[in-house]
Order: C-alpha cells, then structure tokens, then sequence
C-alpha cells in the first residue's frame, strides 16, 4: 500500500492527526489560529509544519508551501472547524454565530488543494442548527465540489477511548469506484470491554489538590494494554498537574462517594445555584466515577461543576494528564502553555483512537471498489457495503 499524505485544517494539539500517523498517514501540515497549540503540534509532530493564523487568512498556496505538494497530490483534508457555535453548552448557538461558518473556510481550502478524500468532523450540536440547515449546506457544499459525502455520529468510547464522547463525522470521497466506510465498533456489548477511568490512569502518580511536582516517575507498571499503549517508552510522567479547588470544594468533595454527584453533598454546602435545582437536573456535576465508569466527555477545563470530573480515589479534580489519558492521547504528548491552556488543547481535541478507527476505514474504502463484499478485518472495519 502506498503512503498516505494528509493535511489538518483547524488542527489544535493535533489528536486527528495523531489518530492518522497512529494508522501510517503522513500528516505534512496543519493550521490553527493558536499559537500556543501549534506549539505542541510542532513539538509532537516531526514531519508536519505548522501554519499559525486565523483560516480566513491562510491561502491554498501557504499550506501546499508548507506540506511540499502540489494541488492533486494531497490525498486527505481533515479538520474541524471550531464547534462553539454549534455546541450544546452554548446555549447561544446557532447559524448566526461567526464560527458557525467556518466549514466555508475549509471548502475554500479544499477547492484548490483537490484532495481525493475529506474528513470533517464536529460535535453532535451542528445537526439541530437551522433544522440541520448547515448540516446540509456542508454536505451541498462538498458535492458542488465534486465529492460524494456521507455522514455519521461515532460514540468515542466504541473505539477504545474511556470515555463518554459524540462526534459527527463527514467523510467525503472523490473517488467514483469505492464505498464510503464509517468504523465498525470495537468495544461494547459481545465486543470487547469499554476502557474504563481505571484503566486510564491507575498508574499515574497520586496528587494533592493543586499540586504539581513537574516530569514524576509512573507509580506503578502498566496495568493492561490501555496503559501499555498510551505509555509507549516514556519513564516519566508530565502534564501531571492538578488545578487548586476551594476548600468549600474540598468539604463537598469529602462527602461524595464513588458513583456519586451533587445530591450527595449537604445542603448546606451546596451552592446557591444548586440549592434550587431539581434532584433530577445537573446528573453529572460534582461527580465522582466510579474506577468502572467510563468517563464524562472531557470538556476545555475539568471544572467539578460541570461534569463528573472528581478523581475516583482522591479529593481533587482530574489533572492535565489524566484528561489526556481519558482522551487517548500517547504519553509523549507534552501539552504547551498554562495549564489553563493545556485543558483547552485536551478537551478540544479529537481523541487520536477515534481518528485512528476513521481514517482506518477510509484507508480500507479506498482499497475497494464498489459492490465488492468482503468479511471484516482484524481492526473491526466493515469491508461491504
């Protein structure tokens, strides 16, 4: 099979791209507005240069520059365009909002690079917009451009990644004698066993509330194959940093159990806000997983009073690195910038096993050609269509 070569619009800390190498992509350049997240793109990306600066001012011409290839030969274009004015917790959402837009700053891209494949994805929020009007005014977009396109939701977690997460993928060919494949899950019921928080971080260092000890040598050896992965050759641990809570937080925390959540605290500790809601609001804030659960989606901060974000076993909140783990990120991984920052990089990442299990299927639908049916491979792609 030939080498692959792709381009990450919209890139971030790069887990689509980490996704793609993880399968043999040669991901040459990628592009986002953040400075500080191109940092740890370059830093975790050898062969990839990085184009800083706001999509609507990046040409065609700047990333081919950078990638080394002409228009034709790039065989991929993935990306995802910033999903905050599409996402459900931002309850201003909607077609109106700048960023909601952004998808026609790829298409632009896209028309000039003519890759022979697309990835797009994005969170679960854009298909409501408009009555799913972007939705498609995207897919419209594509096929004016002389792409077939389909669409999917994927659930993380189906693909090895411990936790709870939805994405939308568009994947789009210009190929005429293949299928469009979407991943056939790998983890669940009669497959195998969903990655759980445990298995996910049981070998990282204890931290207290707040503290961060710089590069820590692992506690433990790894536990399972999950750990044995994301570690690779690492002997230290970094990014193992966790954020300062209030010793209000602190208190509440005391009284939640493994499995439990903000009903669990007093009243009296509640905050006001809460002090109002019903029992059945809010299932997922001051939560502690159990070491059982798969996790709560990793969000741009690991803030307990959004989601299920207590460390199972100690009173604080999940650290840098245990937000990457729970997001698939290898351990080489070392996120630039404040730790601020570094949440923002994790949690707005596409986690590189659920890019890997994509581009897989892309991979394999562009080895096919149409109305052949064959049996699934090892890695669990569907093979007919």
């Amino acid at each position: 099979m030939r080498d692959w070569t792709a381009i990450d619009l919209f890139c971030g800390a790069g887990g689509l791209s980490e996704g793609f190498r993880q399968a043999g992509v040669h991901v040459l350049a990628g592009q986002d507005i953040d400075a500080t997240f191109g940092r740890t793109f370059e830093a975790t990306h050898s062969e990839a240069k990085f184009v800083h600066g706001p999509i609507q001012d990046v040409s065609a011409s700047d990333l081919l520059s950078a990638s080394g290839a002409k228009p034709g030969e790039i065989d991929l274009i993935a990306g995802g365009p910033p999903c905050q004015g599409y996402s459900v917790y931002n309850h201003q959402r909607g077609i109106d909002d700048p960023r909601a837009g952004l998808f026609k700053e790829y298409l632009r891209i896209v028309e000039e690079i003519q890759p022979r494949w697309l990835v797009m994805e994005n969170v679960t929020g854009i298909t409501s917009i408009a009555g799913g009007g972007i939705v498609r005014e995207i897919q419209a977009g594509m096929r004016k451009l002389g792409y077939r396109v389909d669409m999917k939701p994927l659930k993380a977690e189906e693909y090895g990644v411990p936790q709870e997460r939805r994405r939308v993928f568009f994947i789009a060919t210009k190929e005429e004698d293949c299928p469009i494949l979407f991943p056939t899950p790998t983890h669940g019921p009669e497959l195998e066993p969903f990655v759980t928080v445990w298995d996910a971080i049981s070998d990282l260092p204890p931290l207290e509330n707040g503290q961060d000890l710089g590069p820590q040598a692992y506690a433990k050896r790894p536990q399972n194959a999950y750990q044995t992965l994301l570690r690779g050759d690492r002997q230290v641990v970094e990014n193992h940093s966790a954020p300062r809570l209030s010793n209000t937080n602190l208190e509440r925390m005391q009284h939640i159990p493994p499995g439990g959540s903000w009903r669990d605290i007093p009243f009296e500790l509640l905050p006001a806000g809460m002090k109002k809601a019903k029992r059945s609001d809010h299932t997922k804030r001051y939560g502690r997983p159990k070491k059982s659960d798969l996790a709560c989606t990793i969000l741009t901060k690991c803030d307990v009073h959004w989601g299920a974000y207590i460390h199972p076993t100690q009173d604080r909140s999940f650290s840098v690195r245990e937000a990457t783990r729970l997001q698939s990120f290898p351990d080489f991984f070392t996120f630039s910038g404040s730790r601020t920052e570094q949440y923002v990089q994790v949690g707005n990442a596409v986690p590189p096993l659920l890019g890997r299990a994509v581009i897989q299927a892309v991979m394999a639908a562009d080895g096919m050609k149409r109305n052949e049916v064959a049996p699934a491979d090892d890695h669990g792609l569907l093979h007919a269509v």
